[in-house]
């Protein structure tokens, strides 16, 4: 290695050496600076207590027969509506509005709406069987109807209205 080489590896790694030194003097104060602001703020800030607090808070409760259990009583959460979507007024609307979904296309399985060859022997089984299978649910041989056709909060009156509103179509 000749000297002008030598001098070029000696000035480099010198360069190289201040240049980690500086680093880390940099990254030494930005660990000081944060050691003392960002923990104290992060810690008493509301949002982050309370998100720690529903994080600890228990997932469940038990019952202790012969005391008061009142507490324990199941709560909808905080801003929960009832039901998200309004519920129909007739077997008619009913129909339009959560069963065409389905039997409208002839989804999974669903005899469409008003075809007499596939609701004929449906229709022979009685009404109080397509009411059964209509508010329960029911997995036959071509298909599967989700119990109230996925909406469990619709009285059981309404999906009758419903089941007759479809067979009216068949007949």
């Amino acid at each position: 290695m000749n000297k002008n080489d030598a001098q070029f590896v000696n000035v480099f790694s010198l360069v190289i050496g201040v240049l980690l030194a500086v680093a880390l003097a940099l990254l030494f104060l930005a660990r000081q600076v944060a050691a003392n602001t960002e923990v104290k703020d992060a810690y008493t800030d509301p949002a982050y207590v309370d998100s720690v607090l529903e994080r600890v808070a228990p997932v469940g409760h038990e019952a202790v027969a012969g005391q008061d259990n009142t507490a324990m009583a199941i709560k909808a959460p905080a801003g929960a509506a009832a039901s998200a979507l309004p519920v129909p007024s007739d077997g008619k609307a009913l129909f339009e509005s959560v069963c065409s979904v389905c039997h409208g296309p002839g989804l999974a399985g669903a005899p469409k709406a008003g075809d007499k060859a596939a609701w004929g022997p449906r229709i022979a089984e009685g009404k109080p069987t397509l009411y059964q299978h209509a508010i329960n649910g029911y997995n036959g041989k071509s298909g599967a109807m989700p119990a109230k056709g996925g909406r469990a909060d619709l009285p059981d009156d309404l999906i009758k209205q419903g089941v007759d509103y479809m067979v009216s179509l068949a007949q």
